[in-house]
């Protein structure tokens, strides 16, 4: 594949573990972040010079958004899973397929996300309990961002299959272009223009129709199995058939995760906005602890799948350990730095201090033991890397989603108040990710017991 392959492509079934598994992270981590900076953009300027009810409205939506997203963006897994081990097994013909396969599909879920968000979003957010004062702005912001869910979705199926392949370094470059892109506008429509929420909404829709735009340019250039064709676009049935078998338990998964982050939005919602303001602050911060951690599932679900495809299954545990050992020290130092120095980044979303107060409250139980969120999810991606893409998709929803409602209707529909609400987060990752770790043990045993009996025949 020439030059492109000496500069972006990874092979991850041979060389040194550790120095491949950073080099592929950190741009993805970076990458993740950029991503986050749009709604970060978003929440900053409108927390400053719209307001309130603006910030408040922006922040809400989150949890929504996710829901109904989830579902469709958890099927990028299932073209990662695919290109990363028909890549491992060099099986060219397969990949071009899954690639073409996974666009189209992209653009068409894309266009349904467009129409269904644009219908529901007002009721929706009424159904969970948005104030009056602040549901009329969070449903703007909705109806235009879903606006732009065809280009959306398109990015990150073609980021999924160019991480595949170990190339996280151009995707990061696209996303530095649109950043910058996204922060000039903010300021632009809402200060320059006075569009409020409405302005924030274009800025990231208008910095995302870039990003794909330079990312689909990047793949209609490469050459070999991923190289992107326009007239070769279409669905084939069998790889449809793979990506939901790979991908619809990651959707699943996501969209019932979020289902319980609107219960608990809707339960953060009857504190009234100041509190709704507050943990939106706090949430945007999470979100950059939470994105770095993310990066390491991705690391362990390619590492795993490509080793797994290249027969090089001695390297798998030692993933494993790599990636577990890495997310709990990046989980601990930016989990542990948000809390702590929490006053001053808060500040940079609002300067009232009970907004400061409330969003103190949300990282001090959310970011101190972020650490086990991380560990759960690097578990989850080496299980999906395997082939099990079921499993932790019912361990999660069990364990994590299904004990947050219950800890909702029973013990914080008795003891009101947030620090109870919040608390379910930690006892739930603890359940979570113990479980995950005794299914990973079994597959593991399982797979080396097939492989042992397969050699002899």
């Amino acid at each position: 594949m020439g030059k492109e392959k000496k500069s972006y492509e990874m092979n991850m079934c041979e060389g040194p573990l550790v120095g491949k598994m950073l080099v592929f992270t950190i741009p993805l981590m970076f990458s993740g972040i950029l991503q986050l900076l749009f709604n970060a953009a978003d929440t900053i300027v409108v927390g400053r010079y719209a307001g309130p009810q603006a910030l408040a409205a922006v922040g809400s939506t989150t949890s929504l958004i996710n829901l109904l997203v989830n579902m469709f963006m958890g099927l990028s897994v299932g073209a990662n899973i695919l290109v990363s081990r028909y890549y491992g097994a060099k099986k060219d013909e397969d990949i071009r397929e899954t690639v073409h396969t996974s666009i189209t599909f992209a653009a068409l879920a894309g266009v349904v996300l467009a129409v269904l968000g644009n219908i529901f979003a007002k009721p929706l957010l009424v159904l969970m309990g948005s104030p009056d004062d602040v549901v009329d702005l969070a449903a703007i912001y909705v109806k235009i961002y879903f606006t732009g869910m065809p280009v959306i979705l398109v990015y990150n199926y073609g980021a999924a299959i160019l991480r595949a392949i170990g190339d996280t370094k151009r995707p990061l470059y696209y996303l530095t272009v649109a950043g910058a892109v996204n922060v000039v506008l903010n300021l632009v429509f809402v200060i320059g223009l006075d569009l409020s929420v409405a302005g924030v909404a274009l800025a990231t829709v208008i910095s995302q129709c870039i990003s794909v735009a330079l990312l689909l340019w990047c793949m209609c250039r490469m050459e070999g199995s991923c190289r992107l064709e326009p007239k070769k676009l279409g669905m084939n049935k069998e790889k449809v058939k793979l990506l939901l078998r790979h991908g619809l338990p990651a959707g699943l998964q996501g969209s019932v995760f979020s289902f319980s982050n609107v219960l608990i939005q809707s339960s953060i919602n009857s504190f009234g906005s100041v509190a709704m303001a507050g943990s939106s602050a706090a949430a945007n911060i999470e979100g950059f602890v939470y994105t770095a951690m993310n990066s390491f599932q991705q690391t362990a679900l390619c590492f795993t799948s490509q080793n797994l495809g290249g027969g090089k299954y001695d390297r798998i545990t030692k993933v494993l350990r790599n990636s577990v050992l890495m997310v709990t020290l990046v989980g601990v130092v930016m989990g542990g730095g948000c809390y702590f120095f929490g006053d001053p980044l808060l500040h940079i979303y609002s300067s009232d201090p009970e907004v400061i107060s409330y969003g103190l409250t949300r990282m001090k139980w959310i970011c101190l033991p972020y650490f086990a969120c991380g560990i759960m999810d690097a578990l989850v991606g080496m299980l999906r890397g395997l082939g099990y893409a079921v499993v932790p998709m019912a361990v999660s929803i069990i364990g994590a989603c299904g004990f947050r409602i219950l800890w909702i209707v029973t013990v914080f529909s008795r003891f009101h108040s947030l620090d109870v609400l919040y608390s379910s987060y930690i006892i739930s990752w603890i359940i979570t990710g113990g479980t995950h770790l005794i299914c990973f043990i079994i597959v593991w045993r399982k797979l080396k017991k097939r492989l042992k009996t397969s050699s002899k025949a």
